[in-house]
């Protein structure tokens, strides 16, 4: 509900994704094995991981699968819990990698500025040496002026 009310209020701009983010998602979505741990991970951070786990540690227990201390189980979970901090150290490593692709293009986008900044610096000292160069000329009392003066 938070969420709408905040489109609500900026549902008049335009959201731009980053082109090299989309670039990035775009090379990494053409790997089979990225888009299969995009998937677990995206469903390993989900509230219906967290319910099917409610149900199927109740039935098991409930439904009497084995006995305590439920070492089947145990492994069961374990193994998984190792898996899962697998995936987590893969998403991690995509948010480090989408981290890395903002921090390039943002340094790309300083150079070309730094860059830009240097020829405006150009551009006003030559405008400053021509306004001088003017003032000179126009000033009361240079020769030039005496000259063209009758």
């Amino acid at each position: 509900m938070e969420q709408s009310a905040l489109l609500q209020r900026v549902g008049h701009i335009s959201l731009e994704r980053n082109p090299a983010l989309l670039e990035h998602a775009q090379q990494r979505a053409e790997s089979v094995q990225n888009r299969i741990a995009d998937q677990i991970t995206s469903f390993a951070g989900s509230m219906w991981f967290v319910y099917i786990h409610i149900i199927w540690f109740s039935c098991w227990i409930g439904f009497g699968v084995e006995k305590y201390p439920y070492g089947l189980l145990t492994m069961i979970v374990s193994l998984e819990a190792i898996f899962l901090s697998t995936f987590v150290m893969i998403s991690q490593n995509r948010a480090d990698a989408k981290r890395q692709v903002i921090a390039d293009q943002q340094w790309q986008t300083v150079k070309e500025e730094d860059k830009q900044n240097e020829e405006l610096l150009d551009l006003s000292n030559q405008i400053l040496e021509l306004t001088k160069a003017i003032h000179s000329f126009t000033s009361p009392g240079s020769d030039q002026t005496e000259k063209a003066a009758p």
